[in-house]
């Protein structure tokens, strides 16, 4: 009886504490901004996790199966790894909030990055993929977590909230990249192979980005944007008869924005993932191979706060172009840039991040646009599963076709590519406008 007694206090609590942020708007406002901040300081250690794969995962994987041909296997097992978990952690983010679904996430990820190390140690191929599947983890948490920060934001705030989650993703995996060689003198000192030096460092900062989350995001911001919504639904006494041309155009906003992240995720993890193994390749070491991939890390998501301004701004459209544009200036710059040019090298692998970077964060404001809170974490849980998916495929292809031709090939396949977004956007504002049309005439 008195553990009913417990749970029935525990819920009236609960819907006491919900019903006050419904009652305040100031309330809300004040947890959107608590919750930037939570969601920046996960990030940090996050970024930092994410960096390790990126830069010596094609190079370890070089390493213990002494080829090329299967080089950008890493990137597609943790890409496919990040799709599996982007799914249940969209669901579980669904049914229990970001709290739940975004710390389980990392812990995956850092256990999957200790498994790594252990791999390297016992120089086992099949522990190392299936511990890269579940280090993918961490990647697709560190990707929903920029929906986070969107849950209690107004819709003119919304790619700016989801630009401070991934700027803040910047300041770890800048240094991620830099402290390759720090901890490759460490795991060496430790008797572990060099190249898993950075998979410690991975195991660490997703393990401290899950116990941020799990202690300090309270309450939770989707469960009270579930809530505050539920609400408003209840105070309404009739619905528009415009809710059904907004529902198929919703359907055409997830379609959009799901396949503007596609196209930038395919061409970026394409020619990042090889990168590190044509430097190798032609002399360079693991010193430079940290500066570029940290310099297109920087690329990825320090301009994320102008990029949601613009965004913001100018509109979601437009920065989807941007990014069709400068992906293909990435592809040119990387397929023109002679090997030992460190310099040409930086400027590719900066513009391929920033092309990412523009295409993500209108692609992630487009789905946020489009969907309503009590599907909202699920839809966005599955569009990441493509996501991620893509980049898997990507990953897996660059090592094939650097193997059969040449990374310029590579380079240029993927930098006309991300121009394939620009025909599904223009076909998504045309028919939006057939849709006005209707709705004047009715």
């Amino acid at each position: 009886m008195s553990d009913i007694t417990t749970v029935e206090v525990k819920l009236k609590s609960r819907k006491d504490l919900l019903q006050k942020y419904i009652d305040s708007p100031e309330k809300q406002h004040q947890l959107y901004q608590k919750t930037l901040i939570i969601v920046a300081l996960s990030q940090i250690f996050g970024g930092a996790g994410l960096a390790a794969g990126v830069t010596v995962g094609a190079l370890l994987a070089q390493d213990m199966l002494g080829t090329n041909s299967y080089a950008g296997i890493p990137a597609a097992l943790i890409t496919l790894g990040s799709a599996v978990a982007a799914l249940l952690v969209g669901r579980l983010s669904q049914r229990f909030g970001r709290r739940a679904g975004l710390s389980t996430g990392f812990f995956a990820g850092g256990i999957g990055a200790i498994g790594v190390v252990i791999s390297a140690v016992a120089n086992s191929l099949p522990l190392l993929f299936a511990s890269l599947l579940i280090y993918g983890a961490g990647t697709a948490t560190n990707l929903q977590a920029r929906y986070a920060g969107t849950d209690l934001a107004k819709s003119t705030q919304r790619a700016r909230a989801i630009s401070i989650a991934m700027v803040s993703t910047t300041f770890g995996a800048v240094a991620g990249p830099n402290l390759v060689d720090v901890m490759g003198r460490f795991a060496m000192s430790l008797g572990i192979p060099t190249l898993a030096g950075p998979f410690i460092l991975a195991a660490a900062a997703y393990i401290l980005a899950g116990l941020v989350l799990l202690a300090l995001l309270r309450p939770d911001p989707f469960v009270v944007s579930k809530a505050i919504t539920e609400a408003q639904k209840a105070s309404q006494d009739n619905v528009p008869e415009t809710n059904i041309k907004t529902a198929a155009f919703n359907n055409r906003g997830i379609i959009v924005g799901a396949t503007v992240m596609v196209l930038t995720q395919i061409v970026m993890i394409a020619i990042m993932t090889m990168t590190p193994v044509h430097m190798k390749d032609h002399g360079h070491g693991l010193r430079e191979v940290g500066l570029v991939i940290g310099i297109h890390i920087a690329a990825m998501y320090l301009p994320s706060l102008v990029t949601g301004i613009l965004v913001d701004k100018l509109g979601r459209t437009i920065m989807s172009y941007a990014s069709g544009i400068t992906l293909l200036l990435a592809g040119i710059f990387a397929a023109w840039a002679p090997p030992d040019s460190m310099v040409l090298l930086i400027v590719a692998l900066a513009l391929l991040g920033l092309g990412w970077n523009f295409g993500l964060i209108s692609g992630t404001a487009q789905i946020i646009d489009a969907t309503p809170p009590d599907i909202r974490a699920k839809t966005q849980g599955t569009v990441d599963v493509l996501v991620a998916l893509a980049g898997a495929s990507g990953g897996a292809l660059s090592g094939m076709v650097v193997a059969h031709s040449n990374f310029t090939i590579l380079s240029l396949v993927g930098g006309f590519s991300s121009l394939l977004l620009i025909p599904v956007v223009i076909w998504a504002h045309s028919n939006r406008r057939k849709d006005v049309v209707i709705e004047r005439q009715l």
